[in-house]
């Protein structure tokens, strides 16, 4: 779903927290520009806000092993932030597909680690490629190697926001937040 939203400009922004297939279980930027591998693995209807519960069913099921997947897109980090405290996650909740309850069970897992908070600059290919699902996609990640697709910031494609709505969102957000985003390590 998340690709969806970053893709259709509904959200900038992606929490993660780390997957328990990453190495130590913990989350770290291993790319700032990656493809968008869409999933619905962990994706159900009531982990959504009402308005965006339709993509759920829209979307179907997870492709199978061998099956081909669609690849509309990348995305750059432009940003990260890390967050501790419920009220920090709150005011976050408004730029969020998450339902509030996901997102603070996100916070909530693995509590001594923070949320990651990734202020992502989504792009749309202008012709999506196609890829087999393997083994290795599978499971609770955030990270896929997908370098068989090459660099995506060379295949031509558009941004999913403009240059001036994009960037007066991501000033909206660090004002609401009270801190700005730093640049990404990775």
């Amino acid at each position: 779903m998340i690709v969806r939203a970053l893709l259709s400009g509904e959200q900038i922004l992606d929490i993660r927290k780390g997957g328990i297939r990453e190495d130590g279980r913990h989350f770290g930027v291993q790319a700032t520009r990656f493809w968008l591998y869409p999933t619905l693995e962990h994706q159900r209807a009531e982990l959504l806000k009402p308005a965006y519960r339709r993509w759920v069913s829209e979307d179907g099921e997870e492709p199978g092993i061998g099956d081909s997947v669609q690849i509309d897109g990348w995305a750059e980090v432009v940003g990260t932030v890390t967050v501790t405290e419920p009220e920090e996650l709150q005011r976050l909740g408004s730029k969020l597909i998450w339902a509030e309850d996901y997102a603070a069970s996100r916070l909530q897992w693995k509590r001594r680690d923070p949320l990651w908070v990734l202020a992502l600059r989504a792009h749309r290919v202008l012709e999506p490629a196609t890829l087999a699902v393997g083994d290795d996609f599978r499971g609770c990640t955030s990270w896929l190697d997908l370098d068989a697709l090459g660099d995506p910031s060379v295949v031509p494609s558009e941004p999913a926001l403009s240059d001036e709505s994009f960037g007066s969102r991501l000033k909206l957000i660090e004002r609401e937040l009270g801190r700005p985003f730093e640049p990404p390590v990775g």
